[in-house]
């Protein structure tokens, strides 16, 4: 990747990033509900999967698959976090956008790929076999691609957009 000639600012309030890792999050989530609607898997399964992976004495809970979607928002939320303090700036200052949008599909392919290959096989086989690794890789992928499109989104708000139509 060609290092960025432009210099783009990118600004990365605590807010925009903690929106960027909920839009990742949120990606996932609206994935696994269309391939349920297509295939023999709730989607409930697979929150209460998450629930049973990180908190095992819950997994029976009525409250299950709320718990996993809350477990998976708030990694989502930490995502997008760790994400802009381990690389987001550098990737930003070096390669612009594109880097940005590189870096996060990047990493959360390396997230898959050890969550799918050695974390979840050794904590919760069954989660890993609710879904075709495909599907499970296509799910990060959106992540990536949601997280890096809300970190390189135009940074006008809601007022400024109105200055510039009123000096307009």
């Amino acid at each position: 990747m060609k290092p960025c000639t432009k210099r783009t600012r990118f600004s990365f309030s605590i807010t925009r990033v903690l929106l960027a890792g909920l839009a990742g999050g949120l990606a996932e989530v609206l994935w696994v509900m269309a391939w349920s609607a297509v295939a023999p898997l709730q989607a409930t399964a697979v929150a209460r999967e998450i629930t049973r992976t990180v908190l095992p004495g819950m997994a029976a809970a009525p409250m299950a698959a709320e718990i996993g979607l809350i477990i998976h928002l708030a990694i989502s939320l930490t995502l997008g976090v760790v994400f802009v303090w381990a690389l987001g700036k550098s990737l930003a200052r070096h390669y612009g956008g594109a880097g940005i949008l590189a870096g996060s599909v990047t990493l959360l392919t390396l997230i898959w790929t050890i969550n799918f290959l050695v974390v979840l096989p050794a904590l919760n086989p069954v989660f890993v076999t609710l879904m075709p690794s495909a599907v499970t890789l296509g799910s990060k992928t959106l992540f990536g691609l949601a997280m890096g499109a809300v970190l390189i989104a135009s940074p006008y708000t809601l007022p400024a957009a109105q200055k510039l139509r009123a000096s307009g």
